[in-house]
């Protein structure tokens, strides 16, 4: 593999990009929902995974504001694939996360915009428009919620609040049913919502004790996975860019009781 030089104007030019255009990406796809008339969405591998116009829209809006400004750069997005870059600059991207929130009215859905150089996440934005929250996490500066600092607890445990699951109808129900049972034989409660991402930043900011989903895209959790490090939390993907993967985090003793509790009876 080949090792690009890394400059700090580099990075942050980079991150000031991913927060202002997720902000703006945000609210492109929250104008969607006062005409709902125009979300004409379709299936893609089940009635779950679905993909609206508003996603559409939005993927080519955050693809042309990363072409113009860094056109070296790769990108790898949900609904459009990938295209090769050659600066060692990598954007990954999920205009919606959590599109079924987002079609049906629920607030928790999110823009995801990470940044990987040479394959190591260092700049991660998750917005959350309807919710007015936007996560940032960026190598060796910290993570912040609407600029607050975010410090994940180093002593709390599966039982110090719920624990977010992200298991879809892409899981096996009988590893969904193990993890769960092992969960609540330690004292743990479930929290799901529709968005990986939203889920991943609310580990960073001590809403969630951690969480763990045994299949999730790159584009899902890529921004998440610096907030929580940035956070001092512990995480890991068995993904790659292009197929799915197991994902856990928490601080050291969550992360811990969680791949304990997803590993097959």
């Amino acid at each position: 593999m080949n090792h690009h030089h890394r400059s700090s104007t580099d990075v942050s030019m980079r991150c000031a990009l991913a927060e202002r255009i997720a902000r703006e990406a945000g609210e492109r796809a929250r104008s969607f929902l006062a005409d709902p008339e125009k979300l004409g969405w379709t299936e893609k591998a089940s009635s779950q995974d679905i993909v609206s116009a508003a996603d559409e829209a939005t993927e080519a809006y955050l693809r042309q504001m990363i072409r113009e400004h860094f056109p070296h750069d790769g990108i790898v997005g949900e609904e459009a694939g990938s295209s090769a870059g050659s600066s060692g600059y990598d954007w990954v991207i999920d205009p919606i996360d959590g599109t079924m929130a987002f079609l049906v009215g629920q607030p928790n859905w999110t823009v995801s915009v990470a940044v990987l150089h040479d394959d190591e996440p260092i700049i991660g934005v998750v917005e959350a428009p309807v919710l007015n929250e936007t996560y940032v996490g960026c190598l060796g500066q910290g993570a912040t919620l609407n600029g607050r600092r975010l410090f994940i607890h180093q002593d709390w445990t599966i039982r110090s609040t719920t624990v977010g699951f992200g298991g879809t109808e892409r899981a096996d129900p009988l590893d969904v049913g193990a993890f769960v049972t092992r969960l609540y034989q330690e004292g743990g409660v479930i929290f799901r919502v529709g968005s990986g991402a939203l889920m991943l930043a609310y580990v960073a900011a001590n809403r969630l004790a951690g969480y763990y989903d045994p299949t999730l895209f790159c584009w899902d959790c890529m921004a998440g996975i610096v907030l929580i490090r940035e956070a001092g939390g512990q995480v890991e993907f068995a993904g790659t860019l292009t197929r799915p993967g197991p994902i856990w985090a928490g601080n050291a003793q969550v992360f811990a009781d969680l791949k304990r509790f997803s590993r097959p009876t």
